[in-house]
Protein backbone atom coordinates (compact mmCIF):
# COMPACT_ATOMS: atom_id res chain seq x y z
CA UNK A 1 0.00 0.00 0.00
CA UNK A 2 1.32 3.38 -0.77
CA UNK A 3 2.06 5.56 1.90
CA UNK A 4 1.58 8.98 0.39
CA UNK A 5 0.23 11.94 2.15
CA UNK A 6 -2.32 13.76 0.91
CA UNK A 7 -1.91 17.35 2.81
CA UNK A 8 -4.77 20.25 2.29
CA UNK A 9 -3.30 23.77 2.35
CA UNK A 10 -2.93 25.90 5.05
CA UNK A 11 -6.00 27.57 6.13
CA UNK A 12 -8.38 24.98 4.77
CA UNK A 13 -11.72 24.35 6.40
CA UNK A 14 -12.66 21.48 8.09
CA UNK A 15 -15.95 21.66 9.38
CA UNK A 16 -19.22 19.54 10.55
CA UNK A 17 -22.85 20.51 9.33
CA UNK A 18 -26.63 19.86 10.71
CA UNK A 19 -30.08 21.23 10.01
CA UNK A 20 -31.90 23.26 12.80
CA UNK A 21 -35.40 20.91 12.12
CA UNK A 22 -33.18 17.89 12.57
CA UNK A 23 -31.47 18.90 15.38
CA UNK A 24 -32.71 21.52 17.34
CA UNK A 25 -36.09 20.18 18.96
CA UNK A 26 -37.95 22.75 21.09
CA UNK A 27 -40.81 22.75 18.07
CA UNK A 28 -42.98 25.45 19.83
CA UNK A 29 -41.12 27.07 22.39
CA UNK A 30 -39.67 30.51 23.15
CA UNK A 31 -42.23 31.79 20.54
CA UNK A 32 -41.47 29.95 17.81
CA UNK A 33 -44.17 29.67 15.05
CA UNK A 34 -44.59 26.05 12.90
CA UNK A 35 -43.07 24.91 10.39
CA UNK A 36 -44.13 22.58 7.22
CA UNK A 37 -41.98 20.14 7.92
CA UNK A 38 -43.56 20.14 12.00
CA UNK A 39 -47.17 19.85 10.25
CA UNK A 40 -45.89 16.87 8.03
CA UNK A 41 -44.12 14.94 10.77
CA UNK A 42 -47.55 15.15 12.69
CA UNK A 43 -49.38 13.58 10.13
CA UNK A 44 -49.41 9.95 10.24
CA UNK A 45 -47.79 7.86 8.23
CA UNK A 46 -45.55 10.50 6.29
CA UNK A 47 -42.24 9.38 8.66
CA UNK A 48 -40.78 5.92 9.45
CA UNK A 49 -42.38 5.02 12.73
CA UNK A 50 -44.64 8.15 13.12
CA UNK A 51 -41.75 9.66 14.95
CA UNK A 52 -41.04 13.41 14.63
CA UNK A 53 -38.85 16.85 15.02
CA UNK A 54 -40.22 17.64 18.35
CA UNK A 55 -37.22 17.15 20.48
CA UNK A 56 -35.12 15.71 18.15
CA UNK A 57 -31.34 15.78 19.79
CA UNK A 58 -32.68 18.35 21.75
CA UNK A 59 -29.65 20.95 20.54
CA UNK A 60 -31.59 24.23 21.44
CA UNK A 61 -31.01 23.03 25.46
CA UNK A 62 -27.72 21.27 24.34
CA UNK A 63 -25.95 23.29 22.09
CA UNK A 64 -23.35 24.49 24.58
CA UNK A 65 -22.66 21.01 25.53
CA UNK A 66 -22.33 20.22 21.44
CA UNK A 67 -20.17 22.77 20.58
CA UNK A 68 -17.53 21.75 23.23
CA UNK A 69 -17.86 17.98 21.55
CA UNK A 70 -17.10 20.00 18.25
CA UNK A 71 -14.06 21.57 19.55
CA UNK A 72 -13.09 17.64 21.26
CA UNK A 73 -12.87 17.23 17.58
CA UNK A 74 -10.72 19.99 16.65
CA UNK A 75 -13.52 21.44 14.14
CA UNK A 76 -12.72 24.57 12.57
CA UNK A 77 -16.14 25.46 11.08
CA UNK A 78 -19.59 24.59 11.86
CA UNK A 79 -22.48 24.80 9.27
CA UNK A 80 -25.59 24.77 10.63
CA UNK A 81 -29.17 26.23 9.78
CA UNK A 82 -31.17 28.80 10.98
CA UNK A 83 -35.36 28.03 11.71
CA UNK A 84 -36.95 30.61 9.87
CA UNK A 85 -40.46 30.28 11.99
CA UNK A 86 -38.27 31.08 15.03
CA UNK A 87 -37.55 34.14 13.89
CA UNK A 88 -40.97 34.80 12.17
CA UNK A 89 -43.57 32.81 13.67
CA UNK A 90 -45.80 33.85 10.76
CA UNK A 91 -43.11 33.59 8.11
CA UNK A 92 -43.05 37.48 7.84
CA UNK A 93 -44.17 40.04 9.58
CA UNK A 94 -43.40 40.41 13.65
CA UNK A 95 -39.74 39.31 14.56
CA UNK A 96 -39.76 37.24 17.62
CA UNK A 97 -36.64 38.22 19.74
CA UNK A 98 -36.37 35.12 21.64
CA UNK A 99 -35.21 33.24 18.63
CA UNK A 100 -32.30 35.59 16.93
CA UNK A 101 -31.06 35.37 21.10
CA UNK A 102 -30.76 31.92 20.41
CA UNK A 103 -28.96 31.77 17.48
CA UNK A 104 -26.61 35.15 19.16
CA UNK A 105 -25.74 32.69 21.99
CA UNK A 106 -24.86 29.98 19.93
CA UNK A 107 -22.57 32.12 17.36
CA UNK A 108 -20.80 33.51 20.51
CA UNK A 109 -20.10 29.70 22.20
CA UNK A 110 -18.60 28.76 18.73
CA UNK A 111 -16.80 31.83 18.59
CA UNK A 112 -15.67 31.55 21.95
CA UNK A 113 -13.62 27.94 21.16
CA UNK A 114 -12.24 29.29 17.84
CA UNK A 115 -14.78 27.84 15.86
CA UNK A 116 -16.27 29.70 12.10
CA UNK A 117 -19.83 29.48 11.59
CA UNK A 118 -21.61 29.42 8.20
CA UNK A 119 -25.10 29.62 7.89
CA UNK A 120 -27.45 28.18 5.76
CA UNK A 121 -30.82 30.51 5.67
CA UNK A 122 -33.02 27.84 4.37
CA UNK A 123 -32.85 23.75 5.07
CA UNK A 124 -35.95 23.03 4.10
CA UNK A 125 -38.37 24.20 7.10
CA UNK A 126 -40.46 26.70 5.61
CA UNK A 127 -42.44 28.20 8.34
CA UNK A 128 -46.60 26.69 8.35
CA UNK A 129 -47.66 30.34 7.73
CA UNK A 130 -46.32 30.55 4.22
CA UNK A 131 -47.21 27.74 3.14
CA UNK A 132 -50.50 28.38 3.53
CA UNK A 133 -50.15 30.69 1.41
CA UNK A 134 -48.45 28.69 -1.64
CA UNK A 135 -44.79 27.97 0.08
CA UNK A 136 -42.46 28.61 -2.74
CA UNK A 137 -45.38 28.15 -5.45
CA UNK A 138 -45.85 31.75 -4.41
CA UNK A 139 -43.74 34.37 -6.24
CA UNK A 140 -44.23 36.46 -2.74
CA UNK A 141 -42.13 33.90 -1.00
CA UNK A 142 -39.40 34.58 -2.44
CA UNK A 143 -39.28 38.33 -1.44
CA UNK A 144 -40.16 37.40 2.22
CA UNK A 145 -37.33 34.73 2.57
CA UNK A 146 -35.31 38.06 1.34
CA UNK A 147 -36.27 40.10 4.56
CA UNK A 148 -35.99 37.27 6.45
CA UNK A 149 -32.34 36.72 5.33
CA UNK A 150 -31.70 40.51 6.07
CA UNK A 151 -33.19 40.37 9.70
CA UNK A 152 -30.94 37.46 10.15
CA UNK A 153 -28.08 39.42 8.79
CA UNK A 154 -28.04 42.86 10.42
CA UNK A 155 -28.52 40.91 13.99
CA UNK A 156 -25.44 37.96 13.38
CA UNK A 157 -23.62 39.47 10.20
CA UNK A 158 -20.77 41.47 12.77
CA UNK A 159 -19.54 38.22 13.38
CA UNK A 160 -20.44 35.40 10.90
CA UNK A 161 -19.25 36.21 6.96
CA UNK A 162 -19.97 32.88 5.75
CA UNK A 163 -23.67 32.69 4.39
CA UNK A 164 -25.35 29.91 2.46
CA UNK A 165 -28.88 30.88 0.98
CA UNK A 166 -30.55 27.81 0.17
CA UNK A 167 -29.73 24.46 0.76
CA UNK A 168 -30.47 21.79 -1.96
CA UNK A 169 -33.45 23.67 -4.03
CA UNK A 170 -33.40 20.28 -6.08
CA UNK A 171 -34.50 18.16 -3.10
CA UNK A 172 -36.88 21.04 -2.17
CA UNK A 173 -38.42 21.27 -4.95
CA UNK A 174 -38.71 17.53 -6.66
CA UNK A 175 -39.38 15.70 -2.98
CA UNK A 176 -41.26 18.13 -1.22
CA UNK A 177 -43.31 19.39 -4.10
CA UNK A 178 -43.07 16.63 -7.23
CA UNK A 179 -42.32 13.19 -5.43
CA UNK A 180 -44.19 14.61 -2.15
CA UNK A 181 -41.82 12.60 0.16
CA UNK A 182 -40.68 15.81 2.15
CA UNK A 183 -42.32 18.95 3.40
CA UNK A 184 -44.94 20.00 2.28
CA UNK A 185 -45.99 16.62 0.48
CA UNK A 186 -47.07 17.60 -2.23
CA UNK A 187 -47.45 15.87 -5.53
CA UNK A 188 -47.23 18.31 -8.55
CA UNK A 189 -44.84 18.51 -11.30
CA UNK A 190 -45.55 22.07 -12.58
CA UNK A 191 -45.68 22.89 -9.04
CA UNK A 192 -42.15 21.48 -8.30
CA UNK A 193 -40.60 23.42 -11.52
CA UNK A 194 -42.33 27.04 -9.68
CA UNK A 195 -41.02 25.73 -6.70
CA UNK A 196 -37.47 25.30 -8.14
CA UNK A 197 -37.43 28.65 -9.78
CA UNK A 198 -39.00 30.55 -6.98
CA UNK A 199 -36.02 28.89 -4.17
CA UNK A 200 -34.14 30.50 -6.85
CA UNK A 201 -35.33 33.53 -6.94
CA UNK A 202 -35.35 33.60 -3.15
CA UNK A 203 -31.61 33.01 -3.37
CA UNK A 204 -31.06 35.70 -6.07
CA UNK A 205 -32.90 38.06 -3.35
CA UNK A 206 -31.29 37.53 -0.29
CA UNK A 207 -27.97 37.57 -2.36
CA UNK A 208 -28.93 41.16 -2.60
CA UNK A 209 -30.56 41.62 0.67
CA UNK A 210 -27.17 40.26 2.27
CA UNK A 211 -24.80 42.04 -0.01
CA UNK A 212 -26.67 45.29 0.73
CA UNK A 213 -26.11 44.76 4.30
CA UNK A 214 -22.45 43.68 4.45
CA UNK A 215 -20.47 43.52 1.29
CA UNK A 216 -17.86 42.11 2.74
CA UNK A 217 -19.77 38.54 3.59
CA UNK A 218 -19.31 35.91 1.32
CA UNK A 219 -22.65 34.42 0.13
CA UNK A 220 -23.18 31.12 -1.91
CA UNK A 221 -25.88 28.36 -2.49
CA UNK A 222 -25.35 24.11 -1.63
CA UNK A 223 -26.66 22.13 -4.14
CA UNK A 224 -26.59 18.46 -3.97
CA UNK A 225 -25.00 16.64 -6.99
CA UNK A 226 -25.39 13.18 -7.76
CA UNK A 227 -23.07 12.39 -11.10
CA UNK A 228 -25.14 9.92 -13.58
CA UNK A 229 -23.20 7.40 -15.10
CA UNK A 230 -24.20 5.46 -18.04
CA UNK A 231 -24.45 1.54 -17.65
CA UNK A 232 -22.92 0.80 -20.26
CA UNK A 233 -21.08 2.30 -23.65
CA UNK A 234 -24.58 1.89 -25.34
CA UNK A 235 -25.46 5.16 -27.22
CA UNK A 236 -29.26 4.65 -25.27
CA UNK A 237 -28.21 4.52 -22.05
CA UNK A 238 -25.46 6.95 -22.39
CA UNK A 239 -28.46 9.25 -23.59
CA UNK A 240 -30.12 8.55 -20.71
CA UNK A 241 -27.45 9.03 -18.30
CA UNK A 242 -27.13 12.23 -20.28
CA UNK A 243 -30.14 13.14 -19.75
CA UNK A 244 -31.16 12.63 -15.99
CA UNK A 245 -28.14 15.22 -15.31
CA UNK A 246 -29.58 17.39 -17.01
CA UNK A 247 -33.23 16.99 -15.31
CA UNK A 248 -30.78 17.03 -11.96
CA UNK A 249 -27.86 18.85 -11.59
CA UNK A 250 -28.31 21.25 -14.54
CA UNK A 251 -31.54 21.95 -13.44
CA UNK A 252 -30.06 24.61 -11.15
CA UNK A 253 -26.57 24.35 -12.46
CA UNK A 254 -27.50 25.99 -15.40
CA UNK A 255 -29.59 29.02 -14.68
CA UNK A 256 -26.88 30.04 -11.48
CA UNK A 257 -23.80 29.99 -13.81
CA UNK A 258 -25.27 30.36 -16.99
CA UNK A 259 -28.71 32.32 -17.02
CA UNK A 260 -30.94 29.57 -18.42
CA UNK A 261 -32.37 26.31 -17.83
CA UNK A 262 -31.57 23.33 -19.52
CA UNK A 263 -33.87 22.56 -23.00
CA UNK A 264 -35.10 19.11 -21.09
CA UNK A 265 -36.90 21.40 -18.64
CA UNK A 266 -39.24 22.59 -21.12
CA UNK A 267 -39.09 20.37 -23.52
CA UNK A 268 -40.39 17.44 -21.41
CA UNK A 269 -42.82 19.65 -19.14
CA UNK A 270 -44.79 21.49 -21.89
CA UNK A 271 -42.60 24.40 -23.57
CA UNK A 272 -41.30 27.54 -22.56
CA UNK A 273 -44.76 28.03 -20.00
CA UNK A 274 -43.42 25.25 -17.80
CA UNK A 275 -41.39 27.41 -15.59
CA UNK A 276 -43.01 30.83 -14.52
CA UNK A 277 -39.98 33.16 -15.34
CA UNK A 278 -40.90 37.17 -15.55
CA UNK A 279 -38.28 39.42 -17.23
CA UNK A 280 -34.96 39.84 -15.43
CA UNK A 281 -35.92 36.49 -13.51
CA UNK A 282 -32.83 34.93 -15.09
CA UNK A 283 -30.56 37.68 -14.58
CA UNK A 284 -31.07 37.86 -11.16
CA UNK A 285 -30.60 34.52 -10.29
CA UNK A 286 -27.01 34.22 -12.27
CA UNK A 287 -25.48 36.82 -10.32
CA UNK A 288 -21.94 35.79 -9.24
CA UNK A 289 -21.56 34.12 -6.01
CA UNK A 290 -18.83 34.04 -3.85
CA UNK A 291 -18.66 30.07 -3.34
CA UNK A 292 -20.37 27.24 -4.16
CA UNK A 293 -21.55 24.51 -2.24
CA UNK A 294 -21.54 21.00 -3.46
CA UNK A 295 -23.11 17.99 -1.45
CA UNK A 296 -22.30 14.61 -2.51
CA UNK A 297 -23.19 10.92 -1.01
CA UNK A 298 -23.06 8.87 -4.18
CA UNK A 299 -23.34 8.21 -7.95
CA UNK A 300 -26.31 7.16 -9.98
CA UNK A 301 -25.93 4.67 -12.22
CA UNK A 302 -28.57 4.52 -15.21
CA UNK A 303 -29.55 2.72 -18.21
CA UNK A 304 -31.72 3.73 -21.18
CA UNK A 305 -34.44 2.08 -19.37
CA UNK A 306 -34.59 4.83 -16.86
CA UNK A 307 -33.68 1.83 -14.79
CA UNK A 308 -31.13 3.06 -11.47
CA UNK A 309 -28.72 0.28 -11.95
CA UNK A 310 -26.85 -1.68 -8.47
CA UNK A 311 -23.19 -2.27 -9.32
CA UNK A 312 -21.67 -5.99 -8.37
CA UNK A 313 -19.66 -6.08 -6.04
CA UNK A 314 -19.68 -2.34 -5.00
CA UNK A 315 -20.31 -1.43 -1.21
CA UNK A 316 -23.54 0.67 0.30
CA UNK A 317 -24.75 2.32 2.94
CA UNK A 318 -27.68 1.91 4.98
CA UNK A 319 -29.33 4.26 2.86
CA UNK A 320 -29.05 1.51 0.18
CA UNK A 321 -26.27 4.69 -2.22
CA UNK A 322 -23.56 3.37 -3.36
CA UNK A 323 -19.94 3.98 -2.34
CA UNK A 324 -18.10 5.70 -4.90
CA UNK A 325 -15.46 8.73 -3.97
CA UNK A 326 -13.49 8.78 -7.48
CA UNK A 327 -17.14 9.98 -8.44
CA UNK A 328 -16.79 13.55 -6.14
CA UNK A 329 -13.19 13.78 -8.16
CA UNK A 330 -15.37 13.50 -11.39
CA UNK A 331 -18.03 15.55 -10.68
CA UNK A 332 -15.85 18.27 -9.28
CA UNK A 333 -13.86 18.08 -12.10
CA UNK A 334 -16.50 17.88 -14.41
CA UNK A 335 -18.76 21.01 -13.31
CA UNK A 336 -15.22 22.78 -12.98
CA UNK A 337 -14.86 22.56 -16.71
CA UNK A 338 -18.12 22.95 -17.83
CA UNK A 339 -18.57 26.40 -15.53
CA UNK A 340 -17.03 29.05 -14.21
CA UNK A 341 -16.97 28.14 -10.86
CA UNK A 342 -16.00 30.28 -7.65
CA UNK A 343 -14.43 28.51 -4.80
CA UNK A 344 -16.33 25.38 -4.01
CA UNK A 345 -16.80 23.88 -0.46
CA UNK A 346 -17.91 20.47 0.17
CA UNK A 347 -20.86 21.68 2.21
CA UNK A 348 -22.38 17.79 2.83
CA UNK A 349 -20.38 14.24 2.51
CA UNK A 350 -21.17 11.47 4.85
CA UNK A 351 -22.78 8.14 5.34
CA UNK A 352 -25.27 6.23 7.09
CA UNK A 353 -24.33 3.08 8.91
CA UNK A 354 -26.10 0.92 11.58
CA UNK A 355 -23.75 2.19 14.45
CA UNK A 356 -23.65 -0.16 17.70
CA UNK A 357 -22.82 1.57 21.25
CA UNK A 358 -20.63 -0.93 23.04
CA UNK A 359 -21.20 -1.58 26.67
CA UNK A 360 -17.92 0.14 27.26
CA UNK A 361 -20.00 3.26 25.25
CA UNK A 362 -17.54 2.94 21.95
CA UNK A 363 -18.51 3.46 18.42
CA UNK A 364 -16.34 1.50 16.15
CA UNK A 365 -17.60 2.73 12.85
CA UNK A 366 -14.31 1.98 11.08
CA UNK A 367 -16.52 1.65 7.46
CA UNK A 368 -17.20 5.36 8.04
CA UNK A 369 -13.83 6.20 8.84
CA UNK A 370 -12.85 4.72 5.61
CA UNK A 371 -15.51 6.75 3.82
CA UNK A 372 -14.65 10.15 4.70
CA UNK A 373 -10.73 8.97 3.94
CA UNK A 374 -11.56 8.04 0.46
CA UNK A 375 -13.81 10.48 -0.18
CA UNK A 376 -10.65 12.91 1.43
CA UNK A 377 -7.90 11.52 -0.89
CA UNK A 378 -10.28 12.10 -4.20
CA UNK A 379 -10.86 15.52 -3.04
CA UNK A 380 -7.32 16.17 -2.94
CA UNK A 381 -6.80 15.14 -6.41
CA UNK A 382 -9.53 17.52 -7.82
CA UNK A 383 -7.81 20.31 -5.93
CA UNK A 384 -4.65 18.95 -7.95
CA UNK A 385 -6.22 18.71 -10.76
CA UNK A 386 -7.32 22.16 -10.16
CA UNK A 387 -11.02 22.54 -8.60
CA UNK A 388 -10.87 25.43 -5.70
CA UNK A 389 -11.84 24.12 -3.29
CA UNK A 390 -11.60 25.59 0.26
CA UNK A 391 -13.24 23.78 2.97
CA UNK A 392 -14.81 20.12 3.53
CA UNK A 393 -17.76 19.46 6.20
CA UNK A 394 -18.54 15.69 7.12
CA UNK A 395 -22.49 15.31 7.38
CA UNK A 396 -23.30 14.72 10.14
CA UNK A 397 -22.20 16.25 13.53
CA UNK A 398 -24.68 14.31 15.28
CA UNK A 399 -26.97 11.24 14.72
CA UNK A 400 -30.35 13.31 14.12
CA UNK A 401 -34.33 13.18 12.62
CA UNK A 402 -33.16 12.05 9.01
CA UNK A 403 -36.22 13.37 7.27
CA UNK A 404 -38.68 10.77 6.68
CA UNK A 405 -36.69 8.47 8.10
CA UNK A 406 -36.85 9.51 11.10
CA UNK A 407 -33.79 8.53 13.84
CA UNK A 408 -33.51 5.12 12.07
CA UNK A 409 -30.40 6.22 10.30
CA UNK A 410 -27.41 7.48 11.91
CA UNK A 411 -25.00 9.59 10.05
CA UNK A 412 -23.42 11.53 12.91
CA UNK A 413 -19.70 11.33 14.06
CA UNK A 414 -20.96 11.42 17.29
CA UNK A 415 -24.12 8.65 18.58
CA UNK A 416 -26.86 10.22 20.53
CA UNK A 417 -29.33 7.69 22.71
CA UNK A 418 -32.21 9.22 21.83
CA UNK A 419 -33.60 7.42 25.41
CA UNK A 420 -31.47 9.97 27.36
CA UNK A 421 -29.91 12.06 24.58
CA UNK A 422 -26.33 11.27 26.44
CA UNK A 423 -23.48 12.05 23.14
CA UNK A 424 -20.52 9.74 22.12
CA UNK A 425 -17.82 10.57 20.09
CA UNK A 426 -17.97 7.69 17.55
CA UNK A 427 -14.20 6.01 16.49
CA UNK A 428 -14.35 8.19 13.07
CA UNK A 429 -14.75 11.80 15.35
CA UNK A 430 -11.72 10.89 17.16
CA UNK A 431 -10.12 10.06 13.41
CA UNK A 432 -11.44 13.19 12.08
CA UNK A 433 -9.89 15.13 15.17
CA UNK A 434 -6.69 13.58 14.44
CA UNK A 435 -7.10 14.41 10.75
CA UNK A 436 -7.69 18.14 11.37
CA UNK A 437 -5.08 18.18 13.67
CA UNK A 438 -2.75 17.13 10.84
CA UNK A 439 -4.24 19.04 8.08
CA UNK A 440 -3.48 15.77 6.15
CA UNK A 441 -4.67 12.07 5.15
CA UNK A 442 -2.50 9.28 4.52
CA UNK A 443 -2.97 7.03 1.80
Amino acid sequence: MSTENYVFPRGFVWGTATASYQIEGAWKEDGKGQSIWDTFAHTPGKIHQDENGDIATDHYHRFLEDVQLMSQMNCKAYRFSISWARIFPEGSGRVNEAGLKFYDKLVDALLAVGIQPFITLYHWDLPQALQDRGGWVNRETAGYFADYAACVVRRLGDRVKHWITINEPWVAANHGYVEGEHAPGIKDKKAGLAAGHHLLLGHALALQAIRGIDPKAEVGIALSLSPTEAASADVNDVAAANADWERNGKWFLDPLFSGCYPPIIFDENGGVDAIPVLPNDMALISQTIDFLGVNYYFRTVRGAAGKVEKIPGSEYTDMGWEVHPLSLRNLLNKINNDYRLPTVYVTENGCALTDQLTETNHVHDLKRIKFIHDHLVELRRAMRDGVSVRGYFVWSLMDNFEWSFGTSKRFGLIYVDYANQKRYIKDSGYWYASVVQRNEVHK
